[in-house]
């Protein structure tokens, strides 16, 4: 090919290998005559033949082979990013090596695809940035291939990026489960997820949400990652609970409640008692109380002066809401304690208003407090920065939405993954994320 070939084979860009020779085809696979001065028609393909120049190397243990080859095989086409608008072909006539490190005789090594892949490296991590950001329906279309084939080649792209970068320490861990909606297909409605509170990135997706679930989880950790954990943030769910206790090499684990989920119980209590007392009284008192829901939930700091107003006058209505509303607001602001002997001593407090109580919904809370005392004191012994889960599920919800749902759990934990370890809010960070396109690094020889 001369200076041509040369040229192309600095495009190309592959070490340990050049172009020998360059072609157009049509879609039917037929050569198309290239006239000088023209282009050939918008519907041809470009094909790179190219051939290794330094010694092929074993696919499985990347030893270099310099004996014979075992067996010459048929030419093999690979799919490589768009030139100038135009399909591009990578077509190798590779052998199979005979290799003494591992004893085998596997198909040679190539310097631009995987073993046993039909995209190259670029590409496939082009699909998977591109995936990141659109349904994968469209990036299909994007690039006339179809949807079977982009999906492949994004999960190859994501599993390679995720098997080369370091995995982050596991100190502090989250669960929380996952509601799949009413259209799934599956057997059980609720998914479990165990999170890094560190970097907030998923690590592990099982079904159901009970306690075998979370000591499946356990079971995939060695000793020695147990050890490291120091934390565990989690609902008030107790089969969750009860797995941590339950394992001997995680009794030295703390336990924390995270404040959403405690207000939230507080919040369905006092949610309760505004039932007793409108709703469940007559109809005059149910027209006080109809929509003021979210008046009694709201915190008072955040309601605005007619919304206070209008509060005012609710409570006034009722002496056993307007106690509740207040030890809402009372163990919201506690949970800012900042320390656990403080938080146990405000704790206390409002048990003691709670204990003797005849209403039912705060006898309820009551026992419940009490039951999850340790966890809820832990929580300003430690501070997890638990919002991580919920910022978990929206990205969850933000993916599910754009795809219209996932079957493989495994391909999305890798997606949440790639998105929560990846974000974008600076320059430097689209350098980060652009980094996944870059050509996978080889060695000396292909």
């Amino acid at each position: 090919m001369g200076q041509r070939g040369k040229i192309l084979t600095e495009i190309l860009g592959v070490r340990g290998w050049k172009v020998i020779e360059v072609f157009y085809e049509d879609k039917d696979g037929k050569r198309l005559m290239v006239i000088p001065g023209y282009a050939p028609g918008a519907t041809g393909q470009l094909v790179m033949s190219v051939e290794r120049t330094w010694a092929p190397r074993c696919s499985q243990c990347g030893a270099i082979c310099p004996r014979a080859a075992h067996e010459k095989l048929n030419a093999r086409r690979w799919r490589d990013l768009p030139w100038a608008g135009r399909p591009v072909m990578i077509e190798a006539s590779l052998i199979r090596v005979t290799c003494r490190r591992c004893q085998s005789a596997p198909v040679e090594m190539t310097a631009w695809a995987e073993p046993r892949q039909r995209q190259t490296y670029r590409l496939q991590q082009q699909l998977a940035l591109e995936a990141a950001s659109m349904p994968v329906m469209h990036v299909a279309a994007l690039h006339a291939l179809s949807w079977r084939t982009v999906r492949h080649a994004e999960g190859a792209a994501l599993a390679r990026w995720n098997a080369t970068r370091t995995a982050p320490p596991l100190e502090m861990a989250g669960l929380d489960e996952k509601y799949l909606g009413r259209r799934h297909t599956l057997d059980h409605a609720y998914v479990t997820i165990v999170s890094n509170l560190a970097t907030g990135e998923p690590l592990w997706i099982g079904p159901h949400r009970r306690e075998a679930t979370v000591r499946a989880w356990l079971a995939t950790l060695k000793p020695e990652q147990k050890a490291a954990i120091k934390v565990v943030a989690m609902d008030m769910h107790r089969p969750f609970a009860n797995a941590i206790v339950g394992d001997p090499e995680m009794r030295h684990v703390a336990i924390v409640h995270d404040p959403f989920h405690i207000t939230k119980r507080v919040g369905e209590a006092v949610s309760e008692v505004r039932k007793e007392a409108f709703f469940r009284a007559g109809p005059e008192k149910r027209a006080i109380g109809r929509g003021t829901r979210w008046l009694v939930l709201r915190a008072w700091e955040r309601s605005t002066p007619a919304q206070q107003g209008e509060l005012r006058y609710l409570l006034a209505q009722n002496r056993t809401l307007a106690r509740a509303y207040q030890l809402k607001e009372e163990l919201r602001e506690l949970l800012h304690a900042p320390n656990g002997d403080t938080l146990a001593i405000g704790l206390r407090h409002i048990l003691r208003r709670t204990q003797r109580h005849d209403c039912k919904p705060l006898r309820a809370l009551h026992d419940s407090l009490v039951s999850h005392w340790d966890a809820i004191v832990a929580l300003a012994e430690h501070r997890p920065p638990v919002g991580r889960v919920e910022a978990l599920n929206n990205n969850w919800e933000t993916l599910v939405r754009r795809a219209r749902g996932y079957r493989d759990h495994d391909y999305l934990l890798l997606k949440l993954r790639f998105m929560i370890a990846n974000p974008i809010r600076e320059p430097k960070d689209v350098i980060r994320f652009q980094a996944l396109g870059l050509p996978a690094p080889q060695r000396a020889a292909a």
